[in-house]
């Protein structure tokens, strides 16, 4: 298997499988990188699940894909002890959540207790079952994709599972250049097929190591502060980032600088990555489009000099 020199060849090679969307490609391996979880919203049809196909591709990672439907049971997804008469004991039989990149395809479909199996799994990577606590994989990342809460049969996720998500992504339409490309093209799946492999796990995890040791100045720990404390003073959000949501911040922005394979953290990292990080935890109190939110954000505190 060749191996990536950079991040940026990940990115590469699936700009060219998902067309006009970079930048959301970025944000996701980023998201990996920074040891996070992912949840993409937006309507069927716009490449949320190819996107998580790809990514696990690229790296040779062990991919599960479990639909979420409201008869969904937890244990349909943590697995279950099963009785076998041979030797007259019970056998746990592990389920889709161990892997190393689990897809749980519109996750608000499932209902409030299956939704919640996942926490455990997300902040601890480990699951317990029948009092008996299992690891689960490193690396371990999940990737949810959500319709709109407009649409037939979905159930809202709670603050506390969105808060478990690192960043939240929308794909958006394709622009007219790249759908004409889909529309003229080979079909995305057989090209799923083709692709292969340019890195692997430990390639993952070093990456990882060397963003967490990314150096960062006190005067961008002094801004991710002010941005932090400004959702909370500033009136217009009901609640404020919490500090898991700067700890979220300040590992994304690690991540942001290593894609771009710089030895230490700018504050353009945080600004590139603090609307995909921040808007899902921060609900207005009056709504506002995503990105008029992620620019009054941006424009509300002094970049540090």
């Amino acid at each position: 298997m060749p191996i990536a020199a950079a991040p940026r060849a990940l990115i590469d090679a699936a700009s060219e499988l998902i067309l006009g969307k970079r930048s959301r490609i970025e944000l996701a391996l980023t998201c990996l990188i920074a040891g996070g979880h992912l949840l993409i919203e937006d309507v069927p049809g716009t490449g949320k699940t190819t996107l998580a196909h790809v990514l696990a591709r690229l790296f040779g990672l062990d991919f599960r894909r479990v639909q979420f439907t409201s008869d969904l049971l937890p244990a349909d997804i943590l697995g279950v002890s099963v009785f076998e008469r041979e030797s007259g004991g019970f056998r746990f039989h592990p389920g889709p959540v161990f892997t190393q990149v689990l897809l749980a395809d519109e996750v608000n479909r499932a209902t409030p207790r299956t939704q919640s199996a996942l926490l455990e799994a997300m902040e601890e990577h480990q699951v317990s079952v029948e009092g008996e606590t299992r690891r689960l994989p490193d690396p371990f990342f999940v990737i949810a994709t959500q319709n709109p809460a407009s649409q037939i049969g979905t159930y809202p996720l709670p603050e506390s599972q969105l808060d478990r998500f690192m960043m939240r992504l929308t794909m958006g339409y394709p622009d007219p250049a790249a759908e004409r490309a889909l529309l003229t093209g080979r079909d995305r799946r057989s090209l799923l097929e083709d692709l292969a492999p340019c890195a692997d796990a430990a390639q993952l995890i070093r990456w990882r190591d060397e963003a967490q040791a990314l150096h960062v100045a006190d005067a961008l720990i002094d801004y991710v502060q002010a941005l932090i404390a400004h959702t909370r003073d500033g009136g217009r959000y009901r609640l404020g980032l919490s500090p898991r949501a700067g700890l979220a911040l300040l590992a994304a922005a690690r991540a942001h600088a290593r894609v771009h394979e710089r030895g230490h953290v700018l504050p353009e990292d945080v600004q590139a990555v603090l609307p995909a990080v921040a808007l899902h935890r921060l609900p207005l109190i009056d709504p506002l489009p995503p990105d008029d939110a992620a620019r009054m954000l941006l424009q509300a505190v002094a970049l540090p000099l």
